[in-house]
C-alpha cells in the first residue's frame, strides 16, 4: 500500500479501537466507547475453573477463585483514566508501524475490585523483593518470542500505586474484551502495564527481563537503542470537537457566535494546574476554566468560551501538571510511537 497504512495495520485497527472524542462529553466512558488494545487473541476463560495465583517472594502461596474475590469486604470502585502509551503513533513522521492510533486511545472507566496491596500483604512478601510480576492468559509471538503477556512493576508501586484488580468495569462484570474475569489497573501508568486476563502474580527478587519489559515500550531513538522504559501517562488535554462534521475529513462546521469548548485533561505525573486553548493554531493561548475531577486518578473537566467568527480556525488545547510538564507544540519522535503528546488539533469553518 506504498506510504499509507499498511495491510498489517489494518488488522490491527480493525480488531482494536479508539473512544470517539465525542465521547470526552462523558465524565465516565460507556464500556463500548472505551479505548481497546488487544495484544494477541482474547482468551475463552471458565469463571469456574479459574483462579489467581500469588507466589515468588512471599512467606505463603495463595489462590482465589473469582468468588472468593467477588466476595470480599475490602472492593473498591475508582475511576481511573487509562491511555494507551501509543496513543498519537500515526500522527509521527515517519510512522512507526504498529497500532495506527491518532488521538483516540483513551477512556475513563468505573473499576471495580481489591486492592492488590491487600492480597501482598496477606502473601506476606518477604525480604529481598523488589518487583511485582503481572501474568496474562492471553498467548502470541511478538519480536520472535512466544510469550504470554506480562509486565512487571516495581515493587512501591504495586504496594503503594493504587493499583487494582478489577472484576467490574461500571457496575458490570468485565466484558471479555477488557480482560475478564480479572486484570490489574494501574492508575497513572499508560495501559500497557494494566495486565489483561490476570493468571498469576509473582514476586521477584530481581528486575524481569521478559520481552515486554525489556524490549517493548520503551523509548528508543532507533531500534538498535536499547532505550528508558515507558512509564507514568504524559500530560494531555483534548476536546470535545464542537459544532458538525465532514464524513470524510473529520473538518468541524459551526455557526458564528459564542462556542463553549470543553474537553478533559490527564496526567501521570500530579494533578492538572492548567488547561489552555487556542483558536489560532497555538499562536496565542488563553486558560480555561477547569472542574473537579471525580477522584484522584480521574480526568479533569474543563472549559472555554470562544466568540467564533466566520472562516477558517485551528482549534488547539494544552495541558500543564503539578510536576511542571506541559504537553510541546510538536511531536518528539521515538522508534515505538509512544508517549506522544503533542497538541491537538482541530480544523473549523466558521459559518
Amino acid at each position: 500500500m506504498g506510504d499509507g497504512i499498511s495491510r498489517e495495520e489494518l488488522q490491527l485497527a480493525a480488531r482494536n479501537h479508539g473512544m470517539p472524542l465525542e465521547a470526552l462529553a462523558h465524565g465516565i466512558t460507556p464500556i463500548g466507547l472505551h479505548y481497546l488494545l488487544v495484544h494477541y487473541d482474547i482468551p475463552v476463560v471458565d469463571p469456574g475453573a479459574w483462579r489467581l495465583r500469588l507466589g515468588g517472594r512471599v512467606e505463603l502461596e495463595l489462590a482465589w477463585s473469582l468468588d472468593d474475590l467477588r466476595s470480599r469486604d475490602d472492593a473498591v470502585t475508582a475511576p481511573v483514566t487509562m491511555e494507551c502509551a501509543g496513543n498519537g503513533r500515526a500522527r509521527l513522521e515517519p510512522r512507526p508501524i504498529s497500532q495506527p492510533w491518532l488521538l483516540e486511545a483513551v477512556g475513563n472507566a468505573a473499576w471495580t475490585g481489591i486492592p492488590l496491596r491487600n492480597l501482598l500483604d496477606e502473601a506476606r512478601v518477604a525480604d529481598g523483593a523488589v518487583e511485582v510480576l503481572f501474568t496474562g492468559l492471553d498467548r502470541g509471538v511478538e519480536g520472535g518470542v512466544e510469550q504470554r503477556y506480562a509486565r512487571s512493576l516495581p515493587l512501591e508501586v504495586a504496594r503503594d500505586g493504587g493499583a487494582l484488580l478489577a472484576f467490574a468495569m461500571n457496575g458490570a462484570p468485565l466484558p471479555p474484551q477488557h480482560g475478564f474475569p480479572l486484570r490489574l489497573v494501574v492508575p497513572g501508568w499508560y495501559g500497557m502495564a494494566s495486565v489483561k486476563w490476570l493468571g498469576e502474580i509473582t514476586v521477584l527478587d530481581a528486575p524481569y527481563d521478559g520481552y515486554q519489559n525489556a524490549r517493548a515500550y520503551r523509548l528508543r531513538a532507533s531500534e538498535d537503542d536499547p532505550g528508558e522504559p515507558v512509564t507514568r501517562i504524559e500530560p494531555r488535554a483534548l476536546m470535545v470537537p464542537p459544532g458538525i462534521p465532514d464524513f470524510l475529513t473529520r473538518r468541524r462546521f459551526v455557526d458564528a457566535g459564542l462556542v463553549q469548548l470543553r474537553g478533559r485533561a490527564w496526567s501521570g505525573h500530579g494533578e492538572i494546574v492548567r488547561v489552555e486553548v487556542s483558536a489560532d493554531g497555538g499562536a496565542t493561548w488563553r486558560e480555561a476554566e477547569p472542574g473537579v475531577p471525580a477522584g484522584p486518578h480521574s480526568w479533569t473537566p474543563w472549559t472555554a468560551a470562544w466568540e467564533a467568527e466566520p472562516g477558517e480556525h485551528e482549534l488547539c488545547c494544552r495541558a500543564t501538571d503539578a510536576s511542571g510538564r506541559t504537553q510541546p507544540a510538536a511531536a518528539r519522535w521515538n522508534a515505538g510511537g509512544y508517549a506522544n503528546t503533542d497538541v491537538q488539533r482541530i480544523a473549523v469553518t466558521v459559518r
